[in-house]
């Protein structure tokens, strides 16, 4: 999953958000994740009074689609309503995303709404190169940019359920979701706890359907400034429960000033295109 903005709150983008494998073992890992769409209900979950933050609640969209073979694409949508005290103020942002490892691409394009109206959009695209990272940035001012190697996010969650499964708790990485200005790469920390089964009485595993009793991954993700020092605090903080399928569930968004928790309260399974590559 990647990473959620609130508006001009804080430049964040949650979604739910990849290094090198050898080819063949990240292929097949691949053709294991499940195209789907998850509904997540949004509700504040703490803030601090600095935060400027009195109430808010919303709802986040997360559709995956595609395949190992053609690529994965990813829609996102993530509204939320804020409650400042003095007004309500309603966020939408709208990202949609395409990745395709075996060609080494990945283009964004992501628009950030206040109240009904454009605040900004960022398109782009970047392609792998034998130096790092080729971003080609075509709104909101066309211009090329140059990065050290970075993972792409279905790249990242591929390699996130592979050290899970080999019992690697920590490992960190450097990621490009074309966020923000879509010019920067973010470093990461992630943290994968051990694998559990469901409680027979945990409600948001009964929205998994026909995975409400499969085991799962306890997993948190920080992200970090490409350029911020070792002590310092991640500008956002997510955790979750992760199927080895890619499927996520009870979310936490910590942004430094409010936390957020989604629950899962839809999950539909989308078709599988053919995985026959050329």
């Amino acid at each position: 999953m990647s990473r959620p903005k609130l508006g001009t709150l804080l430049l964040v983008s949650a979604s739910l958000t990849i290094g090198s494998s050898p080819a063949l073992a990240g292929l097949e890992a691949a053709r294991a994740l499940v195209p789907h769409r998850a509904v997540y209900d949004l509700k504040l979950r703490d803030v601090s009074e600095r935060s400027g933050i009195e109430g808010m609640f919303g709802r986040m969209v997360y559709e995956f689609t595609g395949s190992a073979c053609t690529g994965f694409t990813t829609n996102f949508r993530f509204v939320t309503k804020i409650d400042t005290g003095e007004e309500m103020r309603l966020t939408d942002q709208q990202t949609t995303t395409f990745e395709n490892a075996n060609s080494g691409q990945f283009r964004f394009d992501t628009k950030s709404y206040t109240d009904e109206k454009l605040d900004k959009q960022v398109t782009g695209e970047a392609k792998d190169d034998a130096n790092g990272l080729k971003i080609a940035l075509a709104k909101p001012d066309p211009r090329e940019v140059d990065l050290t190697p970075a993972k792409f996010p279905t790249e990242h969650m591929l390699e996130v359920i592979e050290n899970a499964r080999a019992g690697k708790r920590f490992f960190e990485a450097r990621i490009f979701d074309g966020s923000e200005d879509g010019d920067k790469s973010l470093m990461t920390s992630t943290v994968v706890g051990l694998q559990q089964t469901p409680a027979s009485d945990d409600p948001d595993a009964k929205s998994a359907g026909e995975f409400s009793a499969k085991p799962y991954w306890p997993v948190t993700i920080a992200y970090f400034n490409e350029d911020a020092k070792t002590d310092a605090l991640p500008v956002y903080r997510m955790s979750f429960k992760l199927y080895d399928n890619g499927i996520t569930r009870d979310l936490t968004m910590d942004y430094g000033d409010f936390v957020l928790s989604g629950t899962l309260s839809k999950l539909e399974l989308l078709d599988k295109q053919p995985e026959t590559c050329r």
